[in-house]
């Protein structure tokens, strides 16, 4: 399976330690790679068909410390679509006048849903036809860009018609709001006041919070499994979706 990683933060943040840990686990997940950082309405993102772990795009992101208060990572094992750029997660399009980046972890079988108007997959991927009919069907819902809690409420509606085809672990965000949705495997931690140290699971790293952050600082991080060995990481429930704004976790809506 792939590997996933989001960031949520109130205020802009690097992601280095937490992607230097993540990059390590291309061993296993050797098909390609990509992370997208928002800033304001922009984003950047960055795609490599090579692994993480050997990849000149890795390393750029690693020495160049972009700060941003969103990100979505992803490593890729490749199960549909064979190894090339366009196959690469995270994937990125508009809607609502607004970039929305979406990355999948997980095989949905015999899943070609009806696609039509502006969404349509640029790759082989079953990942990019998943994200392109949720766009679709979210604009079928809203005209136009509803709050956090009413759009949790819609995708609670379309994401089991998409995870019945198989393991549907995503996580999807517009800059402001980062949805995360499990099946099978996903954690998140919520980094804030008082700081500590933390030590990376799959590298021999440790970073002390407290000398990098504010006592106001709130960091959400959300992964496929836990990054660090001493934090407190939550599991999902499978079917679950947990929303994360400001780095913080937001009460599930009725």
């Amino acid at each position: 399976m792939c590997q996933l990683l989001g960031m949520n933060a109130n205020v802009p943040t690097d992601i280095i330690f937490s992607f230097s840990g993540f990059a390590r686990r291309a061993c296993e997940h050797a098909d390609g790679f990509g992370i997208a950082f928002f800033e304001g309405r922009g984003v950047r993102c960055f795609v490599d068909a090579q692994p993480a772990n050997a990849s000149p795009v890795a390393d750029l992101i690693q020495s160049y410390p972009i700060r941003s208060t969103h990100v979505v990572a992803h490593i890729r094992k490749a199960t549909v679509g064979s190894v090339k750029l366009e196959n690469c997660h995270p994937f990125v399009r508009e809607l609502w006048g607004r970039y929305w980046v979406f990355a999948h972890n997980g095989d949905l079988k015999d899943y070609h849903p009806a696609l039509h108007g502006a969404f349509r997959p640029v790759g082989a991927t079953d990942s990019e036809r998943a994200f392109c009919w949720l766009l679709q069907e979210m604009a079928k819902s809203h005209a136009s860009m509803p709050a956090p809690e009413e759009l949790t409420r819609t995708l609670r509606e379309l994401v089991p018609q998409v995870a019945r085809h198989g393991t549907f672990n995503f996580l999807l965000s517009q800059g402001e709001t980062l949805w995360a949705h499990a099946t099978t495997k996903l954690h998140h931690v919520v980094r804030q006041h008082p700081f500590r140290q933390a030590r990376l699971q799959d590298a021999d790293i440790t970073m002390d919070f407290a000398e990098v952050t504010r006592e106001g600082d709130q960091v959400a991080i959300i992964a496929t499994e836990p990054l660090t060995v001493d934090e407190a990481w939550q599991a999902f429930a499978p079917g679950e979706i947990r929303v994360f704004q400001h780095g913080a976790l937001l009460p599930t809506p009725a």
